[in-house]
């Protein structure tokens, strides 16, 4: 394949209006994921549907960006990654603009999770290739700082988004708000600079098949551990010989995924063009961005899992409440983001990511060390802090390690991989920060109320049922009505709650000691990330 005609990259003279579309782009497909947490039963009402339904709908709008990021990335590199993300913001926006208007769950699924999964997969490997493509190397680690902060800052954000919308207004003005920023994005996307190959290579439809395949069967087995059990099949989980069937499709996935690359080897031998290279993923440097990408959104969305629980269930507070004491994190990810690359330009990235790391393990620790029944919410603040200030040193890095690993043609590529291994990571984080915290929950809760034998047994009976079912977290105010319905005294009434207050904060614990677990594992990784800025001389 020839290269694409390019002059090197060079900054444009609308800088600044280039990064701040890009970001804003960033920002977009990263709002969907945490803005209608806070709503889905509003919505659920709304299009006359279950809970269970606008989950499915969540499931599927990341199942289908996790099948088609890589083909996605692919597309950008055929086509030219600036037509690729603007056909990516048209798709997306026609999906909000349905989601808007949708009266029912079908066109909701059709809106959110097909039009809009189909419309991030094309937009957020080009926004990779974009920066590379319009920012000299030495100004790519502040440039994929301020666009990976912009997706992060929209995660903090999206609870807050939410709840203001569905408290004062209306759940669909949101995605009606996507509709407007995609126009906006339109307007200012015709300043971004970018090449076009000359050539028109044969598409690998089995690679891309085969890729989909693998990561779509893999993800939706992470994102069913919550309800059907990791290994363990839970009460009325699918299961195949005794064991869950998390499990296999988890090695479905992955068998999967060793054919497609199996496939990419054997194209590369007959000199045809693969959908990646798989000496791309041989890539020393290459590897390690990639992991550590893995490792960054593995914990940062189990922060993000774990902090919202804490403050809504466990505290009561409102979904503006809690959105605004999320906001510190924010502000030490832009500052590490921005401020970084700017104070320390030829900082080692290694290094860089090391501290980000500590940080996000200071941040996980002194979390788990504050956490108590009497503690307000300002006892998130100091951790939350940390957490951002790591998440922004990485982001300030990350990007640049892995773009720089590979010549700019394949940024493109380079940008569908790296949106699958963070899409991976997330899935992962949320679902084992669940999953440990609903196991150590359940046998807390359980263990202090059997023990307690002026509890009635239908209460246990009740509790064991709830936990079991998947129920994330038994509020106070459903432990109360099934201990009234028992006809419990103000007694037990009493200890019960008390023992859901403590299980509740063990099981928060043990989710961020897992996270403080996978921290430490970081590190061993972060020796494949290179010591001196892309485009500078070695030490």
């Amino acid at each position: 394949m020839t290269p694409p005609t390019a002059r090197p990259a060079e900054e444009p003279s609308g800088a600044l209006s280039v990064l701040l579309t890009l970001a804003a782009g960033q920002f977009l497909m990263a709002l969907d994921s945490s803005v209608m947490n806070v709503s889905i039963a509003t919505v659920a009402e709304d299009v006359d549907t279950t809970i269970t339904g606008i989950q499915g709908a969540i499931t599927a709008y990341t199942l289908v960006m996790a099948m088609l990021m890589i083909p996605g990335g692919k597309v950008g590199t055929l086509i030219g990654r600036k037509r690729a993300f603007m056909i990516g913001c048209c798709v997306y926006g026609a999906g909000s603009l349905t989601t808007a208007l949708a009266p029912n769950l079908p066109l909701l699924l059709f809106g959110w999770s097909f039009l809009e999964g189909v419309g991030a997969a094309l937009i957020m490997p080009a926004i990779v290739a974009l920066v590379a493509g319009n920012f000299p190397t030495e100004r790519r680690p502040m440039a994929y700082g301020v666009v990976a902060a912009a997706g992060a800052v929209a995660i903090a954000l999206g609870p807050l988004i939410g709840g203001i919308a569905t408290t004062y207004f209306s759940w669909r003005w949101v995605f009606a708000g996507e509709v407007l920023l995609v126009l906006v994005i339109l307007v200012f996307a015709r300043r971004i600079a970018d090449a076009v190959s000359e050539e028109r290579p044969r598409v690998d439809y089995l690679g891309a098949l085969l890729c989909a395949a693998g990561l779509g069967v893999f993800v939706y087995g992470v994102l069913r551990s919550d309800e059907w059990g990791w290994v363990r099949p839970k009460t009325d989980a699918p299961a195949w010989l005794g064991v869950s069937l998390v499990v296999w499709l988890m090695l479905a996935g992955l068998l999967l995924i060793w054919f497609f690359l199996r496939w990419e080897s054997r194209l590369v031998a007959r000199h045809r063009e693969p959908l990646v290279h798989p000496d791309m993923l041989r890539n020393r440097q290459l590897a390690g961005g990639l992991t550590m990408f893995f490792f960054q959104y593995l914990v940062q969305m189990g922060v993000f899992f774990v902090v919202p629980l804490y403050l809504s269930v466990a505290l009561g507070l409102s979904a503006l409440a809690t959105g605004a004491w999320i906001l510190p994190l924010s502000v030490t990810l832009l500052a590490a983001a921005l401020l970084i690359p700017r104070l320390f330009p030829d900082a080692s990235p290694r290094r860089v990511v090391r501290i980000g790391v500590f940080a996000l393990l200071a941040g996980a620790v002194v979390l788990m060390a504050a956490l108590d029944a009497d503690a307000g919410p300002e006892v998130v603040t100091l951790p939350l802090l940390l957490v951002g200030f790591g998440m922004g040193a990485l982001a300030s890095q990350l990007g640049a390690v892995t773009v720089s690993a590979v010549p700019d043609r394949q940024s493109a590529e380079v940008g569908g991989i790296q949106n699958s291994v963070t899409n991976l990571g997330a899935s992962i984080g949320t679902a084992l920060a669940g999953s440990l915290m609903i196991g150590v929950l359940t046998s807390s809760f359980l263990a202090s109320v059997e023990q307690n034998p002026a509890v009635p047994a239908e209460v246990k009976e009740t509790a064991v049922v709830e936990l079991a079912s998947g129920v994330p977290f038994l509020s106070d105010e459903q432990l109360t009505t099934a201990l009234d319905e028992a006809g419990a005294s103000p007694e037990v009434t009493s200890a019960a709650l008390d023992a859901n207050a403590a299980a509740r904060l063990d099981g928060l614990r043990a989710a961020l000691a897992i996270l403080a677990a996978v921290s430490v594992v970081a590190l061993f990784f972060t020796s494949r990330i290179p010591t001196t800025q892309p485009g500078r001389p070695g030490p």
